[in-house]
């Protein structure tokens, strides 16, 4: 990755003709928010003196707190390519400080940066991400507000004309090119109107910050050709959700200590450890990798999406899948996380749960190889395999009840996450829906 300096960038601000910058940072939710300032403002930015009223940002602090400070990573730098000759807009990602200049403990991009340390700590210098985000295109309005219409009815990798997407889907491969990512595949998906770009995997904190980025790529490109893109997770009922798949492997300095040639399956002790890790704690981070009511509408038996604590090297349906590749591109697949995702806190837990399967040697069940969905629920038992929480409440629920993934996120951030996903919940549960008006009002 680049690594800027602070001449760089005044020069290259210069040079690209930039007139403006966005500050960029996320919420506990997940949302992007930014500070805009005039390039004129370039040297207060760069001497971490940029502040900002946190009191206004979901899950960061009371008001009589407010004040807090925008600290930019230069490496994050990035020139917009939608913006226009007369002036462009540059984006830095930044890291959340308080006025003392310590770091902001509901910050979720310091809160990964915390556990990576904790990794570090350990001997891993690196966690790798590659993650696989998973989004819908629909039409919208007259108005421009998105309708529940697709835009085509294509199926898994269906081309033109079938795929309606396809240019949409293209402008937003060239526009991520352009910024500097290297993209790997794009295709349609299982669902009409779904799609997949996937991305070169990369170190934990820049494939976060990755996943942001790309979001807010593909929602701006899907506007210009009339498009609304949702990375809801399931937000058609009867058809494939969105997922978020993220392949995980650790590295000290340039070995890959998922791979052991030895190993019938190429699998390492540590690589082992991990993933028994991962098993151990799924029900209690699903409240991170899946956060939101929705959530666990995609996390239901019958349409692809993993409901079931397991692993295999052999099949798709466990909730942790191997796959083929050896060497240095031995890792691990992580299928449950969506992407509606806080991706900072939802590699935070993954990383923290993998993290406590290599401390304390947590044995790793046996795969399993046969199609979990066909099972009966005896079976299961008998395999010792676990379903997933099966709402938002339950999630939260075992969230809380582990102390290595509330310590992971920490009390500041648990106490105002937990708060604003209960309030979802009980908007969810108080809420009349139409499904209730069409069964009940003329039956009773």
């Amino acid at each position: 990755m680049s690594k800027f300096t602070k001449e760089d960038i005044f020069r290259l601000a210069k040079e690209q003709n930039v007139r403006f910058i966005r500050l960029m940072f996320t919420d506990l939710i997940g949302i992007i928010k930014n500070v805009e300032v005039p390039v004129s403002q370039l040297e207060k930015v760069l001497e971490n003196k940029m502040m900002f009223d946190g009191s206004s940002i979901e899950g960061f602090v009371r008001i009589e707190e407010s004040d807090m400070y925008l600290y930019p990573d230069l490496n994050t730098w990035v020139v917009f390519p939608w913006g226009s000759e007369e002036g462009k807009v540059a984006r830095l990602i930044c890291d959340i400080y308080n006025p003392d200049g310590t770091p902001f403990a509901g910050d979720p991009r310091g809160i990964l940066k915390r556990t990576l340390k904790e990794a570090e700590a350990m001997g891993f210098t690196t966690l790798n991400v590659g993650p696989e985000p998973e989004f819908f295109l629909f039409k919208t309005d007259e108005n421009g507000e998105p309708t529940l219409t697709l835009n085509d009815t294509g199926a898994y990798f269906d081309l033109a004309p079938v795929d309606l997407g396809e240019n949409c889907r293209r402008d937003i491969v060239l526009t991520l090119d352009q910024m500097g990512f290297e993209v790997e595949a794009s295709h349609h998906e299982v669902a009409p109107g779904q799609h997949e770009i996937d991305f070169k995997y990369a170190d934990a904190v820049t494939t976060a910050d990755n996943i942001q980025t790309f979001k807010l790529v593909v929602k701006t490109i899907a506007r210009k050709h009339g498009l609304h893109a949702s990375f809801m997770p399931k937000p058609l009922y009867g058809v494939n959700g969105s997922g978020m798949h993220n392949h995980m492997s650790l590295f000290k300095g340039n070995e890959n200590t998922f791979y052991d040639p030895k190993d019938p399956i190429g699998l390492s002790e540590t690589a082992r450890y991990f993933m028994s890790g991962i098993l151990k704690h799924a029900r209690s981070l699903a409240a991170i990798t899946n956060p939101t009511v929705n959530s666990y509408k995609r996390l239901v038996p019958g349409y692809e999406a993993p409901v079931y604590v397991a692993w295999s090297a052999q099949n798709r349906s466990p909730l942790v899948r191997v796959p083929a590749s050896r060497g240095l591109s031995t890792r691990i697949e992580v299928r449950h996380p969506d992407p509606a995702a806080n991706p900072y806190l939802a590699l935070t837990v993954l990383l923290k749960a993998g993290l406590d399967g290599i401390k304390n040697k947590i044995e790793l069940p046996a795969p399993v190889d046969r199609n979990i969905y066909v099972m009966t629920e005896e079976e299961r038992n008998e395999e010792g395999i676990a379903n997933l929480p099966s709402s938002l409440l339950e999630a939260l629920e075992e969230f809380l009840s582990s102390e290595l993934m509330t310590s992971a996120i920490g009390e500041h951030a648990v106490e105002r996450f937990v708060a604003a996903k209960q309030i979802e919940w009980d908007m969810f549960r108080t809420q009349v829906h139409q499904w209730e008006r069409d069964q009940y009002l003329k039956l009773y």
